[in-house]
């Protein structure tokens, strides 16, 4: 068999394999979260989120808001070093990001179902 016939053959089968996997993952909620930063974020994100009464003053007093908080836990960045991740029976993490060009740091517990935003601060 030629070359050519080879390149030929393979693209096709290439191609197809495209097509069905477009097919069969067209509308999946499908996400790539194998560093353990979005993993983390993922698994805080899942679970009904509370405030501490630290918190919930700041959003009152209008130094924060709910959606940026809720901005941060998406696309923040954990401190793992600043972070007690196997304390039981709720880790702790730190969790740094920046909001209206201020640097940001929450500390959130994270336990079974709930994920409670303890403290903030603006270092």
């Amino acid at each position: 068999m030629k070359l050519l016939h080879r390149v030929g053959y393979y693209l096709g089968g290439f191609s197809i394999g495209l097509v069905i996997l477009a097919f069969f993952l067209n509308g999946k909620k499908v996400s790539c979260d194998y560093g353990p930063d979005a993993r983390v974020l993922k698994n805080i994100n899942l679970k009904q989120i509370r405030f501490s009464e630290n918190i919930e003053t700041a959003i009152l007093n209008k130094k924060i808001d709910s959606l940026e908080i809720r901005g941060l836990l998406k696309y923040g960045d954990i401190d793992f070093s600043n972070s007690d991740t196997r304390k039981k029976p709720c880790g702790i993490y730190a969790i740094e990001g920046e909001i209206n060009e201020k640097e940001i740091l929450l500390t959130v517990e994270n336990c079974d179902s709930i994920a409670t935003i303890k403290d903030i601060s603006w270092p």
